[in-house]
């Protein structure tokens, strides 16, 4: 498997990290640290990373200062969202749950949903995104 790397941007001006490879060890405790010392965590109500991606499958890092409000969107693809730091309220039109610290949800595609920080939160999305037809 070739591995994928990311490009440099101004946001992450370090360089490339293996965002997709037959094995990717991604240390959550230092990815959290990174996203909050950055400016985009000091000047907006939120900050993400991309840790994995490939055909199939992403997974993103998200933190969210108490109050920020992610507004109702839908995924193209079935979603699962783990606690890591802090308590989210995710809401969809016909249900509302709380999550907190070491709490998982999984949600199937299309269904309209938001997410609001009860807390500063830290969390990971997990996302199915389309197989390219072979």
């Amino acid at each position: 498997m070739k591995q994928k790397f990311n490009e440099a941007t101004p946001q992450r001006p370090e360089g490339d990290r293996v965002l997709d490879a037959s094995m990717v060890v991604i240390d959550l405790p230092a990815t959290i640290e990174q996203l909050k010392q950055e400016p985009s965590w000091q000047d907006s109500d939120r900050n993400a990373i991309t840790v994995f991606k490939t055909d199939g499958m992403r997974i993103v890092l998200i933190a969210l200062h108490a109050g920020a409000e992610m507004v109702k969107h839908t995924a193209n693809g079935m979603i699962s969202v783990q606690v890591l730091e802090g308590q989210i309220q995710f809401n969809t039109d016909l249900k509302s749950s709380e999550l907190s610290v070491g709490q998982m949800l999984t949600l199937h595609e299309q269904i309209p949903h938001s997410v609001v920080a009860l807390k500063e939160t830290v969390f990971l999305l997990t996302l199915t995104t389309t197989m390219p037809v072979k």
